[in-house]
């Protein structure tokens, strides 16, 4: 009502209101379509960013990786969708992938499990999201960045050790889930080139399809079939505990040493004990960290965000080599990282 009784107090008032009136309105329609956000209390309401984090299964190793998504959702208050495969199958990241995409996700990191074979769907995803890649890359897809190991120089860094372990060679085996994978398939090429000339033989390569209890039957039935194997390796961080496991409950703990990749509770338990001698751990931390910042700028900020990718299409988060000098220090730093 008082309104209504000031409009009383004359024309040049009510010429000044409707200057303003007309004043914001120009204003209004200037706005549109700009994208900005509403104002507060206006029906209109900015667009949720949909954003996902893709496994290459659900082993232990990507607890820490999640630790770092969350880290980054707290600091940019946005949620990355975590999806692991439950068995670690290529059927299972499929569905996933295209799930996601259908849902209308607006940029989706994944770790991809058998890179030359995913092509089509990672493509397909790519047409809808923006699509990156972490820990296992896939370079003939559309993907945008790589953030990750290089995993060949961590294979190099692992196998520089084992030529450490076996000073005067021997036959070794190696163990992991898939070697399709292109971090199998890299690491494996650094070992083979670091043990070069060094009188050491890789007598045997298994596969386990991320089936834990084939991963320790795999090592149990090559240490038997070789009485004299020196060393085996694991490329995937599961295949650490396998191995410390076999070793074990064979009587084989310092006859048959062992050299492997990541930082999983059952593998640096055995650096301590000493049935495990060395493991090249990534960064899972900042896998997820990156991922989730790349992705989110990608969705958010696709100019900026694409100027910023480096010529390589790749971002390399590093190596650390655990032993059983470092590895108490290494846990302790672990376990704040998982706070």
């Amino acid at each position: 009502m008082e309104e209504t009784k000031s409009w009383g107090k004359g024309w040049a008032v009510a010429a000044i209101f409707l200057s303003s009136l007309v004043a914001l309105t120009g204003c209004d329609k200037k706005s549109e379509g700009t994208g900005a956000a509403p104002a507060p209390g206006a029906d209109a309401k900015p667009k949720i960013v949909k954003l996902a984090f893709v496994t290459n299964n659900a082993s232990e190793f990507w607890k820490i990786a999640q630790a770092g998504v969350r880290k980054y959702e707290q600091e940019s208050k946005v949620q990355v969708d975590v999806k692991m495969p439950p068995n670690g199958t290529t059927e299972e990241q499929n569905q996933i992938l295209e799930n996601l995409s259908s849902q209308g996700y607006d940029a989706i990191a994944v770790s991809a499990i058998a890179p030359a074979d995913q092509v089509p769907v990672l493509n397909k995803t790519a047409e809808k999201s923006k699509l990156i890649t972490f820990d296992s890359d896939a370079p003939k897809s559309n993907r945008l960045l790589y953030i990750g190991t290089n995993n060949y120089e961590a294979g190099k860094a692992l196998g520089g050790h084992i030529v450490k372990l076996l000073p005067s060679g021997g036959k070794m085996a190696v163990f992991v889930g898939m070697l399709s994978a292109d971090n199998a398939k890299q690491r494996l090429q650094g070992i083979e080139d670091a043990i070069a000339g060094k009188n050491i033989e890789i007598v045997d390569k298994r596969e386990d399809n991320t089936d834990r209890a084939k991963a320790r039957s795999n090592v149990e039935d090559i240490i038997n079939a070789h009485p004299d194997l020196k060393l085996v390796a694991g490329l995937w961080s599961y295949n650490g505990p396998a191995i410390a496991a076999a070793i074990e409950a064979l009587g084989k703990k310092g006859k048959v040493l062992a050299a492997v990749f990541d930082e999983e509770e059952g593998t640096l338990t055995a650096i301590e004990n000493g049935t495990i001698s060395a493991t090249v751990v990534q960064k899972p931390f900042q896998f997820g960290y990156l991922s989730s910042k790349w992705a989110h700028e990608l969705a958010t900020k696709p100019d900026a965000a694409m100027a910023q990718i480096p010529a390589s299409k790749g971002i390399d988060t590093g190596i650390d080599v655990i032993e059983k000098a470092n590895v108490a220090e290494f846990k302790q730093k672990l376990a704040e990282m998982k706070k």
